[in-house]
């Protein structure tokens, strides 16, 4: 695989109470990742950016919310999430985030 691709598969972790409940009781982490991202490639990536074993890759097409712009009806963007299940042992820190 391309490294030039690798690094740019993984956009930002995706922080919510829920992904912190999921950090702390599945060791599965969550990732905001490019809409033509492939599981293969998620999980290369993370194991090369932070050097941790991974177990499973999931993912999730998320449909942008409708909303109001300016009295307009609009949409924001869709997206791709990526749920990584880290194998037992295996931890990302984020500084500060879980």
């Amino acid at each position: 695989m391309n490294e030039e691709r690798l690094m740019t598969v993984l956009l930002a972790p995706h922080v919510s109470e829920k992904t912190a409940t999921g950090a702390d009781k599945h060791n599965q982490h969550v990732f905001r990742v490019i809409r033509s991202a492939k599981k293969s490639e998620i999980k290369q990536a993370v194991e090369k950016l932070f050097d941790v074993k991974v177990a499973e890759v999931n993912t999730i097409n998320m449909q942008g919310k409708r909303k109001m712009f300016n009295r307009r009806p609009g949409k924001r963007p869709d997206w791709k999430k990526a749920v990584v299940t880290l194998e037992a042992g295996s931890d990302i820190d984020f500084g500060g985030f879980s």
